[in-house]
Formats: C-alpha cells, structure tokens, sequence
C-alpha cells in the first residue's frame, strides 16, 4: 500500500477533491505527482542538524497530528498551516512552484491547482508522520488507529517500507516512536527527487 492510498483510505484525498472541488481521481492523480517530493522535504529535514527528533519536535510545533485531522474535518482546511509545513521542509516558495511545475508536466495538471493541493498534501504527510512517530500517541484511539489498522497491526513497518521505496532505499522500518520515523524516512537512502527539483529551481532563479 502506498501512501496515496493510505491517505485515500483515511479520507484525506476525497477531503481535499471537495475542498477544491474535483473529481476524487483528478486528487488522487495530483497527490501521486507531488507526494515525492514532499516526502523527500522531509527526509532533508530528517538528516539536518536536528536530525529525527528534530523533525518529530517540528512535527509538533507545525501542529502534529491535528494537521492530518484538520484536513479531514468538514471545517474549511486551515492551508496557512501547511504553507508553514511547506516553508520548514522546501525553504522557499521557488521551490514549491516548481514542483507544482513539475508535478503539472508529469501529470497535464494545471500547476496552479497543483500548488492548491500541496498546503494540504503538505498538512496530511506531517500529520500523519507525527501520529505514526509517536506524537499524540498516547492517548490512543481516533484516526491513529484508524490508520494503524489500514497498515496492519498499528505497526509503522508497511510505511516504512512504502517511504523507503518512494525515497530511493530499500529498507523498511519496524516499531513506532522515532526510532520509526527514522526508518519511515529511510535516512540512508538516496535517489531524493526533491534535490533534482531544488537544482532545477536554482537553475530557473539563474
């Protein structure tokens, strides 16, 4: 399962198809586009100086797993949140706009439609990082387990495996906390599509 559908199956693509008002296919085809690339902003923030519990303390301070929650709830989405998200793990907003760019040239998608979905991609991925990784945890129930369940067992080992795939490595994570945020990211991996973004950004400012 990947993460397309595992954010389908908590309903977070049809949540942003409604607030955008597309048809659920055309969401889900947008979020395939650009979900590497945001993945691969957090693996940067992940191997930064504040490493893995840097990232799962940015999590928290970006909004945990309220994040993902905020997206599915029937309350308007909150994007000023994942604009935030974006501008920790991209840097710049010449690096989101090229990645709408690029997204539109995979997909034929209107890049601008593109750069609506990912403030909301952006809040769906943090917070569902953070429920996984631990933040929020304690309490149990909710979505989480919804989740957890949909990957079998609560573990994060299938999300690991599934990220590590989407990055470039091979190897997957077993266990939660961030021990498995580490593993979910795949450190070690290479293959990052957001670093050959970055580079065509840089070169486009140029």
């Amino acid at each position: 399962m990947n993460l397309t559908d595992i954010l389908a199956q908590a309903g977070g693509i049809e949540s942003m198809a409604s607030e955008l008002g597309i048809p659920p296919a055309v969401a889900r085809q947008g979020a395939e586009a650009l979900l590497p690339a945001i993945l691969g902003g957090f693996k940067k923030q992940a191997t930064g100086t504040g490493g893995v519990e840097g990232l799962g303390g940015l999590l928290g301070q970006l909004g945990g797993g309220g994040l993902l929650d905020a997206v599915l709830g029937s309350q308007p989405t909150p994007v000023g949140q994942g604009n935030d998200v974006l501008g920790q793990i991209f840097g710049s907003k010449d690096v989101s706009r090229t990645v709408a760019d690029h997204a539109a040239g995979q997909t034929g998608l209107d890049s601008g439609l593109l750069k609506q979905m990912l403030p909301i991609l952006a809040m769906m991925v943090a917070g569902y990082m953070a429920k996984q990784g631990g933040q929020g945890q304690q309490g149990g129930g909710g979505l989480g387990d919804l989740i957890g369940g949909a990957l079998g067992g609560g573990s994060t080992g299938g999300l690991g495996g599934m990220l590590g795939s989407v990055l470039g490595g091979s190897g997957g994570a077993s266990g939660g906390g961030l021990g498995g945020l580490a593993g979910m990211l795949d450190m070690d991996g290479d293959g990052n599509p957001l670093d050959d973004i970055i580079g065509m950004a840089g070169k486009l400012r140029g």
